[in-house]
């Protein structure tokens, strides 16, 4: 594995690659890190990919953005395609989680030349938007900037999951909020991301003609990811396919083994 650090715009963002083969670029959630896509699972590199995974702006290890507000997917894309041309990928199979799910479609629609297939992993953007849902993200910036690891947690809340998953999503959301350099910067994200559009009209998406899959969670064990909003994206998607867990196990999007397979058979296609 090799780290770099790409510059761009005032940005330095972080990242690694290792493997050779179809290149996969890698893109984490909202207040997550490059490790938190396929959870440290090193199976797309030992299939012959050629895997690239990267710190979004303000996360992990990569540096803030110049202003506060510089974090949409308008910024965000241009980060992912300033990456492709640094690393010298013309063409990859895009995989990203929620936020960095929006953020390669953007990408896509924008620069489709740039994307052999899309991976879209429990997307939760909405062109609808959800007006009453950034007092809760507003909450969660002001609980990490006030508070650090704690105040977020509290602000979040008991998780509204079943009491098996609970411990779990409990300790992994500490792990990731305890994972990055800047926090302040992280509260800038929480409010800025959430206001940001990564797409004005589900018709847009009609105009990705590119091999997608859609990773859906059930609401069960991941209300923050609705399943239907996920199945809304696959339906808008020109030949998308869907795919999800059982009802009642543990979700697809957490198990990165399982995932990998998953992004692995879609680079095989492409």
């Amino acid at each position: 594995m090799s780290e770099f650090t790409v510059e761009r715009a005032g940005v330095r963002l972080s990242g690694e690659e290792a493997g050779d083969g179809t290149p996969v670029v890698l893109l984490h959630g909202l207040t997550a890190t490059r490790r938190y896509v396929v959870m440290g699972s090193r199976a797309l590199e030992r299939s012959g990919h050629r895997v690239v995974g990267y710190d979004a702006r303000g996360h992990g290890h990569s540096s803030p953005a110049p202003a506060a507000g510089d974090y949409g997917y308008e910024q965000l894309a241009g980060d992912l395609l300033a990456l492709l041309d640094d690393r010298g990928i013309e063409r990859a199979v895009l995989a990203g989680s929620s936020m960095g799910a929006h953020t390669i479609v953007r990408l896509a629609l924008d620069h489709g030349d740039r994307a052999a297939g899309l991976v879209l992993i429990t997307p939760a953007y909405t062109p609808e938007g959800e007006s009453s849902d950034l007092e809760r993200w507003d909450a969660l910036s002001d609980g990490l900037r006030n508070g650090g690891v704690e105040g977020f947690v509290e602000a979040y809340g008991e998780p509204g999951v079943p009491e098996a998953w609970r411990e779990t999503v409990t300790k992994v959301l500490r792990q990731r909020l305890a994972a990055h350099d800047h926090p302040d910067a992280l509260a800038d994200a929480l409010r800025a991301v959430p206001r940001s559009r990564a797409f004005e009209d589900w018709s847009e998406l009609g105009e990705l003609a590119l091999p997608t899959v859609v990773v859906a969670s059930r609401d069960e064990a991941d209300p923050g990811h609705p399943y239907a909003i996920g199945a809304r994206y696959a339906s808008a998607i020109p030949g998308a396919e869907l795919v999800s867990e059982r009802p009642g196990a543990s979700p697809l999007a957490w198990q990165g083994g399982q995932l990998s397979r998953v992004i692995a058979a879609l680079a095989e296609r492409v």
